[in-house]
């Protein structure tokens, strides 16, 4: 016996609306993903800014001059602040295109702000990268090479990853730390 029409037309309206929420899900982890890698994008050309530019760069030479971060939430701060409105501009092109991308771009900055403030504190714990690229841009005074903070994909990328053996006596005498103890304010 065939299915009356009206269960035909429901059962067609759940599954499009079933199809219209994957899409939505796919579109949040595709503006995710994107915002994550641009972010990191930024972040490395915008380091490279501050090496040539005296007037962006001010700030940053102080940073150098010190060789500390700010704390976890101080670089957070920044970053967020930096690129806020950056963050949101996906809304208008949807709402599951705007949460996907503003998350990638939250995500992103928490990392960057934890990597940085760690490869400053205790840089032998950065386990995804071979070469704490900001550790050794500091410990070595590379002006022109490793910008990258939380990765080293755009160093790579653009022929300013430059490898040294880093790991010295002054890194292995440090005491063993957890990878959440450093300074978070």
């Amino acid at each position: 016996m065939p299915l009356p029409w009206s269960y035909n037309l429901c059962y067609q309206e759940a599954v499009a609306v079933v199809l219209w929420e994957e899409c939505e899900v796919m579109m949040a982890g595709a503006c995710f993903a994107l915002a994550f890698v641009l972010a990191s994008l930024v972040e490395y050309w915008m380091h490279r800014l501050m090496h040539v530019s005296p007037r962006v760069g001010e700030r940053h030479r102080d940073h150098h001059r010190r060789n500390e971060g700010q704390g976890v939430l101080g670089e957070f701060r920044d970053y967020i602040k930096g690129s806020g409105v950056v963050m949101c501009l996906m809304f208008f092109y949807s709402v599951s295109a705007g949460i996907g991308w503003f998350l990638g771009g939250l995500v992103y900055a928490a990392f960057s702000a934890y990597a940085h403030q760690l490869q400053h504190e205790n840089p032998t714990k950065c386990f995804w990268m071979k070469m704490p690229v900001h550790y050794v841009h500091h410990k070595y005074g590379m002006w022109h090479h490793n910008f990258g903070l939380a990765v080293d994909w755009w160093d790579r990328v653009f022929g300013t990853y430059k490898p040294v053996e880093w790991l010295t006596d002054e890194e292995l005498s440090q005491p063993s730390r957890g990878y959440l103890q450093l300074r978070w304010r």
